[in-house]
């Protein structure tokens, strides 16, 4: 959607809500240089001061990057992955560990809460997240396996843990990418025992199933 021309009051509050708008819709995929300057002071009809604060206020939440003499980059779709991303940096033990503490106790909360609906989607992604393991499509899988993953926590039925979670899912799909291209056929970690623990509703199993893979991956690095 294009962007659309701000009004004159609350200028840059409205220019931050305009461009975080583009990159929450997708418009601006994370990892992609937004347009220039130029372009967006005619596209917002705004001047380049309004603009500048603009950028520099998502680039200090850590939506956004800048980039002297390249261009200013999309880095997070929100300021909770954007701050987890100035915390975690590259470091791919503390991204284990973070997910580690969200995992575990979604999947006994999920154990404890799942419907049969939710069931029926754990089922459904665990089978497509499988699939493409045997077919070795590495980014589906990676896909795939980080929506699993998220389901879990969503059918904790925790509003609170399910934000979260959705606010660093970037940062998770990143270290599900990272250590699966590490084991290069990503073949080693399966999954059903998880989903089995929570249709079986066994709080305890559901925990350990959660955290031995984590564990294994936390040994890793």
């Amino acid at each position: 959607m294009p962007l659309v021309t701000a009004r004159r009051t609350g200028l840059v509050d409205q220019v931050i809500e305009q461009l975080h708008g583009s990159v929450a819709s997708g418009e601006w995929p994370v990892g992609s240089r937004i347009p220039t300057e130029p372009e967006l002071v005619d596209a917002l009809g705004v001047g380049r001061n309004t603009l500048r604060e603009a950028i520099r206020a998502l680039a200090h939440s850590g939506i956004l990057e800048v980039r002297q003499g390249d261009g200013t980059y999309v880095r997070a779709t929100t300021e909770v992955s954007g701050a987890l991303r100035r915390l975690c940096g590259s470091q791919l033990r503390e991204v284990l560990q973070v997910r580690r503490c969200l995992e575990v106790e979604g999947a006994r909360l999920a154990a404890a809460a799942r419907t049969d609906e939710d069931l029926a989607e754990l089922w459904s992604l665990l089978q497509r997240r499988n699939a493409f393991q045997q077919q070795n499509k590495y980014e589906e899988f990676v896909r795939a396996d980080t929506e699993l993953h998220f389901a879990v926590v969503r059918t904790s039925h925790n509003s609170v843990l399910t934000e979260l979670y959705r606010g660093i899912t970037e940062v998770i799909m990143a270290s599900v990418a990272t250590t699966s291209e590490e084991r290069r056929h990503f073949q080693e970690i399966d999954h059903g025992g998880l989903v089995e623990a929570i249709a079986a509703r066994d709080v305890d199993r559901a925990g350990r199933e959660a955290a031995g893979f984590l564990d294994e991956l936390l040994d890793r690095t």
